[in-house]
């Protein structure tokens, strides 16, 4: 293991909150001299079935736990996700299934070994002991906690003092996420900066039971593509870990000079050494803004899909936006229509460059869809089925659609 100085440098690397330093180096130290690895734990709830870069954040920072040579425990909330997580929400969320939480906890799994170690990594899942919590031992975890101290949230005072409604098993929420790591034992607990009542509840309910705290570790919530809100699929301004190499390279071209460095220190395997100085060298003139972004686009793109894949999401990106050509691997679509012609934003749909025709006539109506390389304004097009199609809509999807 590296020494206690080193170790702490890396962990703070980005983080915002530490509760406490001094507590943490005393973890450290007694882990090293008995060469015990410390439990490292970060829950996700399964309400989405994507992940997005906001996520990584917190995985990146298990990942440097993982590098020290700790234990990494990916907790999936299967059961709090059926509760849903009030943070930062004006309203109740709605529950989800068991069968969406199940679903979407699959899909976690096969996403973060894109960033974990699997053989490094154990993922638990909070139902394993929650679902056996008995009434008693609920009421017992309840009792624990106030009305006036659960108030002290932010999200839950502004609900309270604007009349809106607030459920009892939102209440819940903090107590169980606490309950988890005294069922875990765990040493370090990582969130977002969001989730700081979330986790300090953790160090209390673990003090309560006899255990030494845990050490509470907060990552800031990334900035999506606007650089203004933080990074959501609602919003529409993320870049999902899923998505084509192409497009996860031409989204980070995208974000800001000074955006595109606050992602290298959060998401970047790159040294704070290596990237303060591309800093300075691009400050200095030494290096085009565009070069220091391509760097951070192919060691992303090579992360969650391959180093191939990085170059060639180069190659197209060139030839598209410097050149004006069209990209190498173009997918095609061969489509019957009964009519002989069909609506554009259906024909978007069909061609599975939109997720629905309302979003397709949104794209049409900020000039971001092209039929054979013409733009199109108006959202009651329609397209001849006939012959071949060139469709692209903003300026990394495309496809040609023959109609037969």
């Amino acid at each position: 293991m590296k020494s206690v100085e080193e170790q702490i440098a890396l962990i703070e690397r980005g983080c915002v909150d530490l509760v406490s330093r001094k507590e943490l180096e005393k973890k450290l130290k007694r882990s090293i001299e008995t060469d015990t690895p410390l439990t490292i734990k970060a829950g996700f709830d399964p309400t989405a079935p994507d992940l997005h870069l906001g996520h990584t954040v917190l995985l990146q920072k298990l990942r440097h736990f993982q590098q020290l040579g700790h234990e990494i425990n990916f907790l999936i909330g299967d059961f709090t996700g059926l509760i849903g997580d009030p943070t930062g929400k004006s309203d109740t969320r709605p529950p989800l299934t068991r069968e969406d939480v199940l679903r979407n906890a699959e899909t976690y799994k096969e996403q973060v070994f894109k960033i974990l170690d699997p053989v490094k990594t154990k993922v638990v899942f909070n139902s394993t002991w929650l679902g056996e919590l008995s009434s008693y031992g609920m009421i017992r975890l309840a009792s624990q906690l106030t009305v006036a101290r659960m108030l002290e949230r932010d999200d839950f005072k502004k609900r309270f003092e604007s009349n809106r409604p607030i459920s009892i098993h939102e209440f819940l929420y903090p107590l169980i996420q606490g309950y988890d790591s005294v069922a875990m034992e765990a040493d370090v607990e990582l969130g977002g900066t969001d989730q700081l009542f979330n986790l300090l509840m953790g160090r209390d309910l673990q003090r309560s039971s006899g255990m030494e705290p845990q050490i509470v570790v907060t990552m800031p919530l990334l900035e999506g593509l606007d650089g203004v809100n933080k990074m959501s699929k609602s919003l529409g301004n993320y870049i999902g870990i899923s998505e084509s190499a192409d497009d996860i390279f031409g989204k980070i071209l995208s974000v800001s000079d000074e955006l595109m460095f606050r992602y290298y220190e959060l998401l970047s395997d790159l040294t704070m050494d290596e990237i303060a100085a591309l800093k300075k060298e691009m400050e200095a003139g030494k290096i085009h803004p565009k070069a220091v972004k391509v760097r951070l686009a192919k060691e992303l793109v090579a992360r969650f899909h391959d180093d191939e894949s990085a170059e060639a999401a180069e190659k197209n990106f060139e030839q598209v936006f410097k050149k004006h050509e069209l990209p190498d691997d173009i997918p095609e679509k061969r489509l019957t229509v009964a009519e002989g012609t069909i609506w554009l934003p259906k024909l978007l749909l069909d061609a599975e460059l939109v997720k629905s025709t309302s979003d397709g006539r949104r794209m049409i109506k900020q000039n971001a869809v092209s039929v054979n390389g013409e733009k199109v304004a108006d959202m009651n097009t329609d397209i001849a089925a006939e012959g071949e199609v060139l469709l692209k809509v903003g300026n990394r999807r495309f496809c040609r659609v023959f109609f037969e």
